[in-house]
């Protein structure tokens, strides 16, 4: 049984860093999915592709792993550069702004 520890991106849908501070454990998929000949639908019998846990740390989601013989491939995050400018978002609107303001 293997799984895989990583920390989740940030939403495409805004610039926020909400539920990525943490780090989850999610297994793979030990087999494939099947279609319903049917409804269609997409099934498996493969219960724990559906467990996704969260720690608060790597350590503690490797502590985890381990200590119930799961293998685990670790994937770090990439961290982008902060971009806080000087004056902020509040700097558009200042009264003393030298410049015009535009689009």
């Amino acid at each position: 049984m293997r799984a895989r520890i990583f920390q989740p991106a940030r939403s495409a849908m805004s610039s926020g860093l909400a539920q990525t501070k943490c780090w989850v454990l999610e297994f793979a998929p030990a087999e494939a999915r099947d279609v319903d000949p049917l409804m269609g639908w997409t099934s498996s019998g493969d219960m724990q592709s559906q467990v996704r846990m969260s720690f608060d740390s790597k350590q503690a989601a490797e502590a985890y792993a381990q200590e119930h013989g799961i293998g685990v491939d670790v994937s770090d995050p990439k961290r982008r550069k902060q971009n806080i400018r000087p004056g902020g978002y509040g700097e558009n609107f200042a009264t003393s702004r030298r410049g015009v303001w535009t689009h």
